[in-house]
């Protein structure tokens, strides 16, 4: 596989960077401070956010990054999702925990038991709704329901979510795991009915169309996206340092109604049940790398 040692750093630097954050997630922290410390420190370490850190509260899943204004400060009693990603020349690691403020030990450790259950098969060969099965099954042995409408996912270069969908349950896709794949297992587990729908904006973007635009102002903000992010995601917040933010705003809007831009919104449990996840890379081969495990676990 071209790449390896890329592909095995960015998972080191990952494994850092998450670790790094978890500490930083306290009762009275602010969200939006806690966020910009963290994808600092990716850079400190010598890799690239391979998406805006992502720090999803209570019945939010995913897709939480905040705003420049953001106040939001954590509280005695919330669940907290960290994801992040870190990519080394296109190459990344993808990974989350969940960090308990309050009495949620046994949520979080659903999570956690179905990643591990799940990362014990996998192997070339394996039928990818087996792993679904091991995900949804190892979650209500637990007392808890997987999010049917959330998944882990293939890994390529400069595509954080590419090619193959990992279930949290058993869909029956008789798909199989080739050797060489980077994969990403993403269990998801809630006390609610098992299903997000869609909340508001995240302020988080994703290239996802080769198109001209002939206003100026877009096709300046569009070109620097292009080059330093390419097509990974993005935040709003990073282009406010570039650009001024009447701008930004103006590129935007027209970005995402050319379709050109792709605008993620936060995901939230449907019945505003709290949600825990756990998350790790992994590269499929007899006896896999978990490329997101930090050193001596």
């Amino acid at each position: 596989m071209k790449n390896i040692e890329d592909w095995k750093k960015a998972g080191r630097l990952t494994a850092e960077a998450r670790e790094f954050g978890k500490t930083m997630v306290k009762t009275g922290a602010s969200l939006l401070k806690v966020t910009e410390k963290i994808e600092k420190e990716i850079y400190n370490l010598g890799g690239k956010p391979a998406f805006p850190v992502q720090i999803s509260v209570n019945e939010i899943a995913a897709h939480y990054n905040p705003s420049n204004n953001d106040t939001y400060v954590f509280k005695a009693g919330d669940l907290v999702k960290l994801d992040l990603g870190v990519h080394i020349n296109g190459c990344i690691g993808d990974t989350a925990i969940t960090i308990d403020l309050g009495n949620n030990g046994e949520l979080v450790a659903a999570s956690e038991y179905a990643l591990k259950e799940a990362l014990k098969v996998v192997r070339p060969g394996v039928k990818i709704g087996e792993i679904g099965r091991i995900i949804g099954e190892s979650i209500i042995e637990k007392g808890f329901k997987p999010v049917k409408n959330l998944s882990g996912h293939e890994i390529k270069e400069y595509e954080e979510h590419a090619g193959l969908t990992i279930p949290n349950f058993d869909n029956k896709d008789g798909t199989k795991l080739k050797q060489g794949q980077i994969i990403a297992i993403e269990p998801f587990a809630t006390d609610g009915v098992g299903f997000v729908d869609e909340g508001k904006d995240s302020e988080i973007y994703k290239a996802v169309r080769q198109k001209n635009t002939r206003d100026n102002i877009a096709r300046d903000v569009l070109m620097k996206a292009l080059v330093d992010y390419k097509n990974l995601p993005f935040a709003k917040r990073w282009l406010i340092e570039k650009f001024p933010e009447f701008k930004v705003n103006y590129a935007l809007r027209l970005l995402e109604k050319e379709e050109i831009l792709y605008r993620y919104n936060q995901l939230v449990e449907r019945t505003r049940g709290l949600v825990s996840q756990a998350e790790h890379t992994v590269l499929v081969e007899d006896i896999p790398i978990i490329l997101t495990k930090q050193k001596n676990i």
